[in-house]
């Protein structure tokens, strides 16, 4: 019998915290950490963390400092909850799973579920049956691949992944559903940065960012959109704090003030732990929802009317004479913008921007960072190209501390692309694998992860397999996906811990469960490593530390390895048992395959491993030109009807992705609750509700159907007025499906329209 219960929603309201981390963090770390596991676990997984001949967090894509400058505790807060939240010495075994049916587990929380423990052997639900029972591995991956075989079409079956997978296994599962038949390739990236990568390949060549942590140290200025360091990625505030500390300075835009953007504590530091800290955010832009395009168009422009007082001191034109094209479009379009629009959007005031605008000619390296704030908008891949312009017009692309920062938040989502997880890979990647693997991949493009959400709904798919992830919960519309869902034929998620994926089910359902990143991996007897790639283009080795949570997990490679030899039988001549058995010999094949990986197991076992180059930073723009794109992007803003807010989804500091760890978000003074709204006061005078009272959030699309999320309680909180925030997942149900990102298709967590009605009576 399971002793962890729900928690009651007992909501409790402080006021919002002023700076981050300090020495609570690390209280909080060690009683979690302590809650899960043993001291001993514990003290393993916190000491080989990050670590050069340790394993990489599970948890954010923010890069490790160079060897040798690293701490010996190389690791935040929420990268020590999560790390032992693996590391739990909680099971669910196959008693859980006869003492509760899937029924009941789908009324749990997301908080319960995750709780029990680590997943130990393989299940299966099997049609017209209401739990989960006990299936030996090969019978497993036997129905799996057996179901594969009979689907009509390879399109048929999904093949979905998280940022969690490391680069090995995620080669193997790109080569299996190509040498299969499908490019169907839904990941995590399509949810979270793909319109950085759709705006950044059409404008620099390359979707990835160019910059570097010792970039990051000694910029200028950097401006830090959209997006909560002190949340997300905690350990990006050091890097902040050595910016500042060199003196440079920089400018946050968010919605909402953060408390890591105001003043930093750091924990390994006296002046964290006795003294004040340090002030990060030199100037704090309070945006409107989607003001971000507006706001860039508007220093754009200070750009170059900069220039025209003083021709020839202001814009760099030896770089866009030489490694652009499209400026004078661009300027001519730039210098239309309207300052009654810009402010209109933004929310800010006139001088406020011009402040900005200061700041930028004072600085000769700037760097832009951002995440989902700008990426999950209607508007994301315009307001991204429109970044690229502003950073081009004096440079700052391929030089020292200057360029594009986009900060991906789970741990090896940047790899999973590298090594082909994408529905449109290039047709250059497609033809290096069929040199290697004597196999002609499909070109037809596969399904990203809304498009297979509308897949499943109207029948065309009807084989899920989940690597990783939590996809029911990481995904808009709730109610939508989760009917799509039960649609399959057959569902089957790779997983280390329960959630809430695995409560909608298919016909037959399949948990497959897999070794964590801090296990260890023994193959054939040898101890294997795999290898990841952080937001910064580094890739490196992770071993795992920990015994095993139970002697039936395989790996993420084994599993798919098996299902692979299962599904393809004769007809593949792809050598699956060597790969099982040797990871180098995987590592060997994407050294043949993937650009920048030559040599790749020699390079990748020393300490602090390699770089990927990015062209960007030698002036090479891979682009249809060769050369850097300048575009034209037309002002939008987003707006809402009177007596409506624009709702943005985010985190509390207690979560990771889909997961909370706790009911609490210290930082924004939220304590034993998560179904808040955050409002603005003066917009809750307006509407006429009281500060704490209940109401429901309803979204209402095109399509003309009503979301609702019941019984959220507002509080009022200093946001954007005319602007809202509440936690996801619980509120993913009000995103529609249709509601995406242009170019992208990335859904609009950052931007739904919402009112608030007093709370219906159950």
């Amino acid at each position: 019998m399971s002793t962890i219960e729900d928690p009651e929603d007992r909501l409790e309201v402080t006021a919002p915290k002023t700076w981050a981390t300090g020495l609570p963090a690390v209280t909080h770390a060690i009683e979690y950490s302590l809650g899960q596991t043993t001291v001993r676990r514990t003290a393993l997984t916190l000491l080989n963390i990050n670590q050069t001949k340790g394993f990489d967090c599970p948890g954010c894509a923010w890069p490790e400092p160079a060897p040798g400058h690293r701490a010996k505790n190389e690791y935040c807060e929420n990268g020590a909850k999560h790390i032992n939240d693996e590391a739990t010495s909680r099971r669910v075994t196959a008693d859980f799973f006869r003492e509760h049916s899937v029924s009941e587990l789908g009324q749990k929380s997301d908080y319960w579920l995750n709780q029990q423990g680590r997943l130990t052997e393989p299940m299966v639900k099997r049609p017209g049956s209401d739990h989960y029972e006990p299936i030996g591995w090969d019978d497993a991956l036997g129905l799996l691949a057996e179901e594969l075989r009979l689907l009509d079409s390879p399109d048929e079956a999904l093949f979905y992944t998280s940022g969690r997978l490391n680069n090995e296994a995620a080669f193997l599962l790109q080569l299996f559903a190509r040498a299969y038949g499908t490019n169907n390739l839904p990941d995590c990236s399509n949810m979270c940065h793909e319109s950085s990568g759709s705006a950044l390949g059409e404008t620099l060549g390359i979707g990835k960012g160019s910059v570097s942590l010792d970039d990051i140290h000694h910029s200028d200025l950097v401006f830090v959109v959209g997006q909560n360091p002190g949340t997300n990625h905690p350990r990006m505030l050091s890097a902040l704090e050595e910016t500042k500390l060199n003196g440079g300075h920089i400018v946050a835009v968010n919605p909402l003030p953060e408390a890591g953007l105001m003043r930093f504590k750091h924990p390994q530091k006296a002046r964290g732990i006795i003294g004040r800290g340090t002030a990060i955010a030199d100037q704090f832009l309070q945006i409107r929802p989607g003001g971000d395009l507006a706001l860039f168009q508007a220093l754009n422009l200070l750009l170059l009317e900069a220039e025209d007082a003083k021709p020839g001191t202001v814009i760099d034109h030896g770089f866009i004479d030489v490694s652009t094209i499209g400026f004078e479009a661009f300027a001519a379009q730039a210098r239309k913008a309207n300052w009654d629009d810009i402010l209109e959007a933004t929310g800010l005031t006139r001088e406020e921007i011009e402040e900005v605008g200061e700041r930028v000619l004072g600085a000769e390296n700037i760097i832009v960072c951002w995440a989902m704030g700008l990426t999950q908008q209607k508007h994301a891949v315009p307001t991204i190209r429109e970044v690229v312009n502003f950073l081009m017009l004096r440079g700052n692309i391929g030089k020292p501390g200057a360029g594009v920062c986009p900060v991906r938040g789970h741990s090896n989502v940047q790899g999973d692309r590298t090594m082909g997880i994408w529905e449109r890979m290039p047709q250059t990647f497609l033809d290096a694998l069929e040199r290697e693997f004597a196999f002609t991949p499909p070109t037809k493009h596969g399904l990203d992860s809304v498009n297979a959400i509308r897949a499943m709904r109207d029948g065309e798919a009807k084989v899920f397999v989940g690597v990783a992830g939590n996809f029911i919960r990481a995904t808009p519309d709730s109610d939508v996906t989760e009917r799509a869902m039960r649609r399959c034929s057959l569902t089957a998620h790779i997983s280390t811990k329960l959630n809430r994926s695995h409560t909608v089910c298919g016909d037959t359902a399949l948990i497959l469960p897999t070794l964590g990143r801090s296990d260890r991996d023994i193959q054939s007897g040898v101890e294997q490593f795999i290898t990841v790639e952080d937001s910064m283009s580094e890739v490196h080795a992770s071993r795992g530390r920990l015994h095993p949570a139970s002697p039936h997990l395989l790996s993420e490679v084994a599993i798919i390895s098996r299902l692979a030899r299962r599904t393809l039988g004769d007809q593949s001549s792809i050598p699956w048992e060597k790969f099982e058995a040797d990871y180098g010999t995987i590592r060997d094949r994407i050294s043949r395959v993937v650009p920048g990986f030559d040599d790749f197991s020699a390079r990748v076992d020393r300490p602090g491993g390699f770089r990927l180059p990015n062209p960007v930073n030698s002036g090479v723009f891979p682009t249809q030109s060769g050369k850097a794109v300048f575009t034209c992007n037309d002002f939008e803003m987003l707006s809402a009807p009177a007596g409506h807010l624009l709702l943005q989804t985010l985190r509390s500091h207690d979560q990771w992705n889909t997961i909370p760890y706790a009911m609490n978000d210290r930082y924004r003074g939220i304590h034993n609750g998560r179904r808040v709204v955050l409002v603005n006061p003066a917009d809750l005078e307006a509407l006429g509700l009281a500060d704490r009272s209940e109401v429901d959030l309803v979204s209402v699309w095109h399509d003309g159907v009503e979301r609702r999320a019941p019984k959220f309680r507002v509080v009022a909180y200093p946001t954007t007025p005319g602007s809202a925030a509440a936690y996801y997942p619980e509120t993913n149900v009000l995103v529609p499906l249709d509601s995406v990102a242009d170019i992208s298709n990335t859904p609009t967590s950052k931007g739904v329209v919402v009112r608030l009605e007093p709370a219906l009576v159950a």
